[in-house]
């Protein structure tokens, strides 16, 4: 897995099911890009607070920017916040 990734420059997430790819822009977020390409995932504080867009992360490394997961659950880099996290990889392969 490539890790060599500014986590604060663009970088590209993969939607399982589909293959798709969308770029992320460094100035957008996650969930912006799958609401704009039509992939539903339920939101609602949209700051990481309340873990209600909480998505399965497949393959990458998330850049957890969230309040919801604990320590524990960050070293395990198999979710993230999609509303407020972003990668420390080029690529992240999400469970939708």
């Amino acid at each position: 897995m490539n890790s060599d990734v500014n986590p604060d420059q663009a970088f590209e997430v993969k939607i399982a099911s589909t293959g798709a790819v969308y770029t992320v822009p460094a100035d957008g977020n996650v969930l912006e890009v799958l609401i704009q390409n039509g992939i539903d995932v339920p939101f609602s504080c949209q700051q990481g607070v309340c873990g209600t867009c909480l998505t399965r992360v497949l393959e990458g490394i998330p850049d957890h920017r969230d309040m919801y997961l604990t320590d524990e659950e960050r070293e395990k880099n198999d979710e993230f916040t999609p509303c407020c996290s972003r990668s420390k990889s080029k690529l992240l392969v999400l469970d939708l």
